[in-house]
């Protein structure tokens, strides 16, 4: 019930040390995984070849192996890890303060290089962005010294008060178009954060970088971080409760 294809063929090759090689075959030439469990293969013929020879198993038909006494093995196994975990508490949650250090590890190791992608995408989204701001605000200047050049050395008042009333008009269409096709406020620090992750993701996938396995592991990471924290506030509260034990 609980042997595997793998298993079996390593008992093979410790009982026959003239066995140089052995593999299990589907009937159509497959080869069977070593993680496949041997009920599972038990309920179709196969072929064992050994040392280039092919053997024919044939199995039995009408039987199948029943599965129940491997679920009674899983509900004992869970039951003893659960038993000790209550009786054991201090041991239990080393071990899962240690898993979790270890996971926390891992997923640092698998940030470390994102982040300094991540970092260097930003700091040119950050410098592009700052580039348009100023050409935006170098722009509204230039605008606004052509018209008064227009106003007071070209023409007069009476003949650029209506451009002036029509720029406006054309200004508030340009905010409303804005916000029909963002579904935002037209407001400074919402356009430029748009702007920011517009440029942002554009360079991530230039430089082929993972926004959606980044945030992956950004929320397993603090995940970790948190069932840590928990973890130990558990042993630190066990440990108080002992000393209140002792000192009564």
């Amino acid at each position: 019930m609980l042997s595997t294809v793998g298993s079996f063929l390593q008992d093979l090759h410790h009982e026959d040390k003239g066995v140089r090689a052995a593999a299990i075959f589907t009937a159509d030439g497959s080869e069977i995984p070593a993680s496949t469990l041997m009920d599972v293969l038990l309920m179709k013929n196969f072929k064992l070849v050994v040392n280039e020879r092919a053997y024919v198993v044939q199995s039995p038909e009408g039987e199948k192996p029943s599965r129940e006494p491997l679920r009674e093995m899983e509900n004992a196994y869970s039951l003893v890890h659960r038993l000790f975990s209550v009786l054991h508490p201090e041991e239990s949650q080393k071990e899962t303060e240690h898993r979790l250090l270890v996971r926390i590890d891992h997923l640092q190791a698998q940030l470390q290089p994102l982040e300094q992608v991540k970092a260097r995408i930003e700091a040119r989204a950050e410098a592009n962005t700052s580039r348009l701001l100023w050409a935006g605000l170098a722009l509204l200047s230039a605008q606004g010294g052509a018209l008064a050049w227009l106003t007071w050395w070209v023409y007069s008042w009476d003949l650029m008060e209506p451009v002036t009333c029509f720029l406006t008009f054309a200004n508030s269409m340009a905010f409303f178009a804005y916000f029909i096709v963002t579904r935002q406020n037209c407001t400074y620090p919402t356009a430029r954060r748009r702007q920011l992750l517009h440029i942002f993701h554009k360079w991530s996938r230039h430089q082929r970088f993972d926004v959606q396995q980044y945030s992956e592991l950004k929320d397993e990471l603090a995940k970790a971080k948190e069932s840590l924290k928990r973890v130990r506030c558990s042993v630190y509260l066990g440990l108080q409760v002992e000393e209140l034990k002792e000192k009564n």
